[in-house]
């Protein structure tokens, strides 16, 4: 079998290669990069400092639970079987998806809930157990939703937007959407009840965004999930991954994993490579960065003269709000929380004013709301038998704020409140059942991923942080760059990260094959 240092040194002998594509991290947005490339006959390296592939979608596997680390809802699956067919595969073949139904169930702390699920009429009915007088307004927000999908996401995250031009011409539609207007302020035109709103309006929080601040086009996530249900992949993200990594290597490609790329090469205006933290350089044609936008721009791109991406504008960017992430095993409670589904989310007292708090003014509040997965009643292979596996997840402010947190010493402390809300709220016992947890803080995203500020992901959508304003896919900073992933256009969240492969599939052109 080939180590590590051999496939470095074969693919560093192909210094120079016509075909060659490099990309720079093996998260989704890479492996689908790569897919495209190999189906358009470039040999192609995928290098990541992890040791297994899917970035922020990989796993953990610790004592017997298996914990997937990032993403872990499945929306829009035509994407990925359009992705596979790219590649002449069939996407069934190599992943199950397992259509959950209901979605995920709302509770807040006064004991009344809203169960999201596909069924129009049922959908209804939890509306109307929240506010009757609202039912009119919820119609109009599922219509408005509609409009938005097939122009926000069908038209426009499917497409380039790195032309200004392009960006001109769809200003008045984005104007009679009421595209400058924010998510939750749509909500509130619509409906009155303030739970509601809640339920209607926190989805950007699933790719990094303050509904308060984000554009109102996001509110196309509710008529996504209506229209293609939301799924489970067995195996987690990360077993989809690796289903990923395999179609690259069957295409001829190459992954070297636990491997640094220190910087791209530039020369002349043009890449021709990257270099390797261990100092060795790797030639190819083009340089494909699945990195984060910032971090490709300020640290890989260090030693090149930035026209746009400059380190000042760098700073004037807005992130998105990281996360702090408890991810436990228990033992013997299989049967036990029969209420408690795949997913869930716990509310807090406050929606509005914890978003300021996370988003504005970087402070970490002693309240908190909760997105709960629960995969071990879905996927029984994340947990030994009769065992439960737990993902907790808890938006906090990034690392960015002048008044930043100190998480060698909130770290216990904000568990520890989290936990409180588990037992008062959900899972009533736990403490006692817990055999095995690890932690994710702010400083891991950063430290892990390379992520500034420790975001979550990446730069946060808001409108003027977004399509043309937006890092674009293909780079003016070096001709043969290009960027994938949750700091492009379109964006974060599975779907936006495949959008970008499937994007740059447009733009790159078929390899001048030199042999």
């Amino acid at each position: 079998m080939m180590t590590r240092v051999d496939k470095i040194e074969s693919v560093g002998a192909a210094h120079g290669a016509r075909d060659r594509a490099i990309v720079i991290g093996a998260g989704l947005g890479g492996l689908a990069a790569a897919m495209r490339l190999g189906a358009k006959g470039y040999r192609v390296t995928v290098i990541d400092a992890l040791d297994v592939p899917g970035g922020r979608g990989s796993c953990l596997h610790q004592d017997g639970h298996r914990f997937d680390l990032g993403p872990t809802i499945i929306t829009v699956p035509q994407l990925y079987r359009e992705l596979w067919a790219a590649c002449g595969r069939d996407f069934d073949a190599d992943v199950t998806l397992k259509s959950l139904d209901p979605f995920y169930e709302i509770r807040w702390p006064d004991g009344t809930t809203f169960v999201a699920q596909q069924d129009t009429e049922k959908l209804r009915a939890e509306v109307a157990k929240l506010s009757p007088g609202d039912l009119v307004g919820f119609d109009r927000f599922l219509r408005d939703s509609e409009k938005r999908y097939w122009f926000g996401f069908e038209d426009l995250g499917r497409r380039s937007m790195h032309k200004f031009r392009d960006l001109a011409k769809v200003l008045p539609t984005f104007g009679m959407l009421r595209a400058d207007r924010s998510v939750y302020a749509h909500a509130a035109r619509r409906v009155k009840d303030e739970k509601l709103r809640m339920a209607l309006s926190f989805h950007p929080l699933f790719i990094g965004g303050d509904p308060c601040h984000v554009t109102s086009m996001y509110i196309l996530v509710a008529y996504l999930e209506k229209k293609f249900g939301v799924h489970y992949a067995m195996g987690g993200v990360a077993g989809m991954a690796q289903a990923m990594a395999a179609v690259v290597e069957d295409q001829g490609g190459t992954l070297l994993m636990d491997t640094k790329v220190d910087e791209i090469v530039v020369r002349d205006g043009a890449v021709t490579g990257v270099r390797l933290a261990g100092g060795l350089e790797m030639g190819a044609d083009i340089v494909v960065s699945n990195a984060d936008s910032g971090h490709t721009y300020d640290h890989l791109l260090r030693n090149h003269a930035r026209r746009r991406w400059t380190t000042a504008k760098l700073k004037r960017t807005r992130y998105s709000m990281s996360l702090f992430v408890w991810y436990f095993g228990t033992r013997g409670t299989a049967g036990k929380w029969r209420d408690v589904g795949h997913h869930t989310i716990l509310n807090g007292p406050r929606y509005t004013g914890l978003l300021r708090d996370i988003f504005i003014n970087g402070t970490l509040s002693d309240d908190m709301s909760l997105y709960v997965h629960r995969p071990s009643v879905t996927d029984p292979g994340v947990a030994p038998d009769g065992d439960d596996t737990f993902y907790v997840l808890s938006p906090v402010p990034h690392l960015g704020h002048d008044n930043g947190v100190d998480w060698a010493v909130e770290e216990p402390r904000y568990k520890a409140r989290m936990l409180k809300v588990l037992e008062d709220q959900l899972l009533p016992g736990v403490a006692d059942a817990i055999v095995t947890e690890a932690v994710f803080t702010p400083e891991t995203f950063r430290d892990r991923y390379y992520s500034p500020h420790g975001s979550g992901f990446s730069i946060e959508p808001r409108i003027l942080q977004s399509a043309w304003f937006r890092p674009h896919n293909i780079s003016e900073e070096a001709r043969g760059l290009y960027l994938v992933g949750a700091g492009t256009h379109p964006g974060a969240g599975v779907p936006g990260v495949i959008s970008t492969a499937e994007v740059l599939g447009k733009l790159v052109p078929a390899p001048q094959v030199t042999r």
